[in-house]
C-alpha cells in the first residue's frame, strides 16, 4: 500500500524557512535527494478530488511526498480528500510539523497522539475523525512573545544551521520508516542521538 508523508506549512515564497514550514523543508529534502519533483494535484494518477495539495512521487519507496497548499487551518481537508480518494490507510501516513514546545535541534517520533495546540494537527485529526497516525515533531523552540507571530517568524542566522540540521535528521528518521525499519525502533534509535549530551 502506498504510504503518505505529509509535511505541514503554508504555501508561498514568502513562508520559507519560517518555523511553521519545518514540515515542508522535510518532504522537500526527501524528494530533493530523490531527484523527485512535486507537482500539482491534478497530475496525480487515479485522483479526483480538488487540488489542494502538490505531491513528490518517490523513486525509492511506494510513497507518496505531500504539502497541502491549503494553508495551515485548513491542512486536513487537502489530506483527506487524498486518503479517501487513494483508499489509503491513516496508519500508513505519517506526519510531519513543527512544535514550539521543543527546543530547536529536538526532534520527537510518536505512533499516535493528540493534536496539541497545532492547528494544522487539529485539523487534521478533525478531517481525518482519528489521531492513530504516526508523526514526527520538529522542535522550534518556545515562544517569546506572540505564539501566532513566533510560528511565522524567519529562522535567525544564528538559529539556521541547528533547523538545517533537524531537517536533515527528521528525513533521515522518515527514510528510515519508509525503508521498513518499524517505527519503534526508529523511535528508540534517533531519540538516542538527538539526546545525546542532555
Amino acid at each position: 500500500m502506498t504510504r503518505l508523508v505529509v509535511g505541514l506549512g503554508n504555501p508561498g515564497p514568502e513562508y520559507e524557512w519560517t518555523r511553521h514550514n519545518v514540515g515542508f523543508h522535510v518532504v522537500e529534502r526527501l524528494a530533493g535527494e530523490e531527484g523527485a519533483i512535486f507537482e500539482p494535484a491534478r497530475r496525480l494518477p487515479g485522483f479526483s478530488g480538488p487540488g489542494n495539495f502538490s505531491f513528490a512521487r518517490s523513486k525509492r519507496f511506494d510513497a507518496l511526498y505531500v504539502k497541502p497548499l491549503t494553508f495551515m487551518n485548513l491542512s486536513g481537508t487537502a489530506v483527506n480528500a487524498l486518503v479517501r480518494e487513494l483508499q489509503v490507510d491513516p496508519g500508513s501516513m505519517l506526519v510531519v510539523y513543527d512544535d514550539l514546545d521543543l527546543d530547536l535541534g529536538r526532534l520527537r517520533i510518536r505512533p499516535h497522539g493528540g493534536p496539541g495546540t497545532h492547528n494544522g494537527m487539529r485539523s487534521l485529526v478533525a478531517s481525518l475523525g482519528t489521531d492513530r497516525f504516526p508523526r514526527v515533531r520538529v522542535g522550534i523552540g518556545p515562544s517569546r512573545t506572540d505564539a501566532a507571530r513566533h510560528v511565522l517568524e524567519r529562522f535567525s542566522d544564528a538559529e539556521m544551521p541547528d533547523a538545517e540540521i533537524s531537517v536533515a535528521e527528521a528525513a533521515d528518521a522518515i527514510r528510515a520508516w519508509l525503508a521498513g525499519e518499524d517505527l519503534e525502533s526508529v523511535m528508540t534509535r534517533f531519540h538516542s542521538r538527538w539526546n545525546l549530551g542532555s
